[in-house]
């Protein structure tokens, strides 16, 4: 009698907060559905309107391919820059208490909080050739406004606090046993870096890296102030597809759009591959 109770309460199922699997699944594919996937669908299909030939026209043509290469270059040297930079704002937010850190913690969030074409304008005004910024470089012969090494700078300022957020609560969360255990066997602190610390951080670097690199090759507002918009020179894709949208041309925008989405699709899969690998292996 006994068992046959404890039976019956085994095999009941657990009840969950939400509704039932069919219902939440419904919502899910609905939600998804809706918001992404079929614009994401309109986004494919519309380009072939054109025919092989003609999306092979727009993506071939010399002003696409300059503008989808400093999109994706800038973007990308961008992203390296601020995972150096942004794990070590990160390693001085968690690791010291020094005077003003919660101001300078707030600051790190400041581009998610500032307006893009504000943030555009502010740092067109200090890299100009007679800004702050920007007077003593040109002293220096390194114009920064409105060349291609001024879309780095706007990307790597909307991209560092994707970088900042993600490695700051993993390195939080970090022991230090394993540092003082590697101290105590003679291990050097770059060696303790090199096989202690890198290892458990490796995945929070890729994941934020590869947002930050996300979030630089769709980024628009903050870049075409500082960019100076000359083709073949500092044209950004995005801006690339706003002309053609204003010319009427929506098969050549989505042409455009479709390579970014497939190209970015590529890179970001196989970051987040080499970020579960690494997670893997720990």
């Amino acid at each position: 009698m006994t068992l046959a109770v404890f039976s019956n309460r085994a095999v009941r199922p657990r009840r969950s907060i939400l509704p039932g699997f069919g219902l939440s699944l419904g919502f899910t594919l609905f939600y998804l559905s809706a918001v992404v996937l079929i614009p994401l669908a309109a986004l494919v299909l519309k380009p072939w309107s054109l025919g092989i030939g003609g999306i092979w026209a727009v993506l071939a043509a010399p002003r696409t391919l300059a503008a989808l290469r400093l999109s994706f270059g800038a973007a990308a040297i961008a992203a390296v820059l601020n995972t150096v930079f942004g794990f070590i704002v990160a390693w001085v937010l968690v690791r010291y208490r020094i005077p003003g850190r919660n101001v300078l913690d707030a600051l790190v969030d400041l581009p998610f909080a500032l307006p893009t074409a504000v943030a555009g304008i502010a740092l067109s005004a200090l890299y100009a050739p007679n800004g702050w910024i920007g007077a003593p470089l040109a002293a220096l012969g390194l114009k920064v406004a409105y060349t291609p090494l001024g879309v780095v700078v706007a990307l790597v300022f909307i991209g560092l606090p994707f970088v900042v957020r993600t490695i700051q609560p993993v390195l939080s969360g970090l022991e230090l046993d394993a540092e003082e255990a590697a101290a105590t066997l003679g291990a050097t602190r770059l060696q303790t870096f090199r096989h202690v610390i890198l290892p458990a951080l490796a995945p929070a670097l890729v994941a934020g890296g590869a947002m930050a690199f996300a979030r630089g090759v769709g980024e628009y507002a903050s870049v075409i102030f500082i960019a100076g918009n000359i083709p073949r020179v500092s044209e950004i894709a995005p801006l690339l597809i706003i002309i053609k949208l204003e010319e009427f041309d929506y098969a050549g925008a989505s042409a455009i759009g479709l390579i970014m989405l497939v190209v970015s699709f590529v890179m970001l899969f196989a970051l987040n591959a080499l970020q579960h690998g690494m997670g893997g292996r720990r």
